[in-house]
């Protein structure tokens, strides 16, 4: 049977039918392998084929925009956004906002590397020492209200350059969405004096039948109301912090078991194409009740979510917002943790 679940952190509602796990889209193969193209611009070597680099993770000595870079971190060519436009905010009946922003792309290796599950343990901790860089930059400008960080990976999931990269995208507003979450997490702390995600994060751990590894601090587990299926979220269990301020310590813990959760996934899938989403705080006053931003830090701290794509979202998802999974978290951690064990 179908059951419909609450999504506490998301203040969303999601349809678990597994029912429809045997529709005819889900599961489409393996998809082909791609060789390595002649004139990759992400490739260490390749520097002049992109716009100048913001920041960069180098080698000592070595010099802007030449190679002997760890991570690259550049404009996007396609932009959503720009720095360089207006920050001007038009009202009326067609309100709209200049395309002021930041679109940028974090080069995560100079490997051709197509894949997050063929990184190295150092690769791993130098994508996240750079998000954070990243983050801690932008967040100084007081312009910017909210910034999204997201990897797709394969084609499924949006990727049009196969070399391994991020991306981060910083707007003058907050979607409503994360507004949402703001609130929600904010009203729960200031109420319980603890962070709804370390709350759930315990929850989880008591109940144990969606727990896919637990290990340094650190768990990951498939959401009581996944919204799609294998859905993994990963967190530190009691360390409240945020992108922008990751302690090493928090880096060193989560880094294994994002590798362990990621190889788990392509072993049990067969082949692994994904939007993996990073929690963000709320940065700026003039988009969000003051309130909100006063516990941020505590009521907003970091996490990785990482949504497999199997299958197409319909008419359904699309006008309701309500997703409808049909694979059981229960289920999926089970064959995750089956895969780490193996």
């Amino acid at each position: 049977m179908s059951d419909i679940r609450y999504d506490r952190l998301h203040d969303c509602y999601v349809i678990i039918a597994p029912e429809r796990l045997h529709r005819p889209d889900i599961g489409r193969g393996k998809p082909k392998k791609e060789a390595v193209p002649k004139a990759c611009p992400f490739c260490e070597g390749h520097e002049s084929m992109t716009p100048p680099e913001i920041f960069a993770l180098r080698e000592p000595g070595s010099l802007p925009n030449t190679p002997h870079w760890r991570t690259r971190v550049v404009p996007n060519l396609y932009k959503a956004v720009q720095i360089e436009a207006p920050y001007a905010h038009h009202f009326g009946l067609f309100e709209h906002w200049d395309g002021f922003g930041a679109h940028e792309i974090i080069i995560d290796t100079p490997r051709h590397l197509t894949s997050m599950v063929q990184w190295s343990s150092a690769e791993t901790s130098d994508w996240l020492r750079t998000l954070r860089e990243r983050v801690a930059d932008l967040r100084k400008d007081s312009r910017i209200a909210y910034i999204s960080l997201f990897k797709n990976e394969g084609a499924e999931a949006g990727a049009t350059q196969s070399h391994s990269h991020t991306q981060l995208i910083g707007l003058p507003i907050i979607p409503a969405r994360e507004r949402t979450r703001y609130r929600v997490a904010h009203d729960y702390f200031v109420s319980h004096d603890r962070p709804l995600l370390q709350e759930v994060l315990a929850h989880e751990r008591e109940d144990a039948r969606r727990i896919v590894a637990a290990e340094n601090g650190v768990t990951a587990y498939c959401p009581y109301a996944s919204a799609y299926p294998f859905e993994v979220l990963i967190a530190a269990d009691r360390v409240r912090e945020q992108i922008g301020a990751l302690a090493e310590t928090t880096i060193a813990a989560i880094v294994p078991t994002l590798q362990k959760v990621l190889s788990s996934l392509q072993r049990q899938l067969g082949f692994l194409e994904f939007n993996l989403i990073l929690a963000t705080p709320p940065l700026q006053a003039q988009e969000i009740a003051g309130e909100i931003l006063e516990h941020a830090a505590e009521s907003c701290p970091f996490y990785l979510r990482i949504v497999p794509r199997l299958y197409r979202q319909g008419g359904f998802e699309i006008s309701t917002g309500i997703m409808i999974n049909p694979v059981a978290p229960e289920t999926a951690s089970k064959l995750l943790k089956e895969g780490i064990d193996a």
